[in-house]
């Protein structure tokens, strides 16, 4: 404030000075007195030079105030304390958003990619000695793609316009069709039903078809082979759901070519479940089995 009265005052000085002094008007006159010697300004051409430096040194005195202001007002004052909480809550949905996407991106695609990868390899081992095996291998690769696309869609199109799409329904209901597509490439799924698991609907049957669906890639990425077991035990107030497999030498194809894998699945979904107020227990259930269980609470399903 201080900087931009002291501008204003000298700005206007210099401004009426310049205005007065050419050619005398008002009888102004000006001098300037340095070490004891002084210069004054008279009428003539004298006047008029004065008065146009005066009118430039009024504006450079604007220039240089504005620039200073400009400079100093964020570093002095900064933003209030509701505007940064209001920063901060615009920050954590962008971030949560993010997330979002990338959870059903990896979810859905990494899903489809390594199913249908081991599917088309089951197709052309198959297919000279079963063409009926390899149609349904084939089939289940355009069935998975197209899920695929349609997660695809929904995301790009949040991309583009948040609201423009809505997202697309896969919960419990869906698991049997997910099973059925995992023994097109020659996967055994032991599926163990207890409970009512219609009763699950909403965010966590959502979110629990997504957790079984990775639980299951993992499986399939990572197994040695035989079967493997998913379980899915609902009650009144608990949702239990369980994957466990062969543990094999390393994430492998059928041909024994190491499949890609970014490391993200399990954080992923312990932050799904953490968000969901769950619990998550993965890891090696014995010398030749991997057991992924989580525990969500069904008193939190919208």
């Amino acid at each position: 404030m201080a900087l931009g009265w002291t501008g204003a005052l000298a700005s206007g000085v210099l401004l009426f000075a310049g205005l007065t002094l050419p050619g005398g008007w008002l009888g102004a006159e000006v001098g300037l007195s340095l070490f004891g010697r002084t210069v004054r300004v008279e009428g003539g051409w004298q006047s008029w030079a004065a008065g146009l430096g005066c009118l430039l040194l009024a504006a450079s005195v604007c220039v240089v105030v504005t620039k200073a202001l400009r400079w100093s007002a964020p570093r002095l004052l900064g933003p209030s304390t509701a505007e940064r909480l209001v920063l901060a809550a615009e920050r954590e949905l962008r971030l949560a958003e993010r997330n979002r996407l990338a959870h059903e991106l990896h979810d859905s695609i990494g899903h489809t990619l390594t199913t249908t990868t081991i599917q088309a390899a089951v197709a052309g081992e198959v297919l000279s000695i079963d063409p009926v095996a390899a149609r349904a291998a084939l089939r289940s690769i355009e069935e998975s793609s197209r899920a695929a696309l349609e997660d695809l869609d929904y995301v790009l199109g949040v991309l583009r316009e948040p609201e423009a799409e809505t997202a697309p329904t896969r919960t419990l209901a869906d698991l049997p069709e997910l099973l059925d597509r995992l023994r097109h490439t020659g996967a055994v799924v032991e599926l163990e039903l207890s409970g009512d698991p219609a009763q699950v609907r909403g965010t966590l049957s959502r979110a629990a078809y997504r957790i079984l669906q990775e639980g299951l890639t993992n499986a399939m990425r990572h197994g040695a082979g035989g079967p493997i077991e998913v379980r899915v035990a609902a009650t009144p107030d608990r949702l239990e759901l369980g994957v466990v497999n062969r543990i094999g030498d390393g994430p492998r194809t059928s041909k024994g070519r190491a499949f890609p894998t970014s490391g993200h699945g399990l954080p992923g979904l312990a932050e799904r479940v953490r968000l969901l107020h769950g619990e998550i227990d993965a890891g090696p259930d014995g010398p030749r089995h991997w057991r992924l269980a989580v525990r969500l609470p069904v008193r939190l399903s919208p």
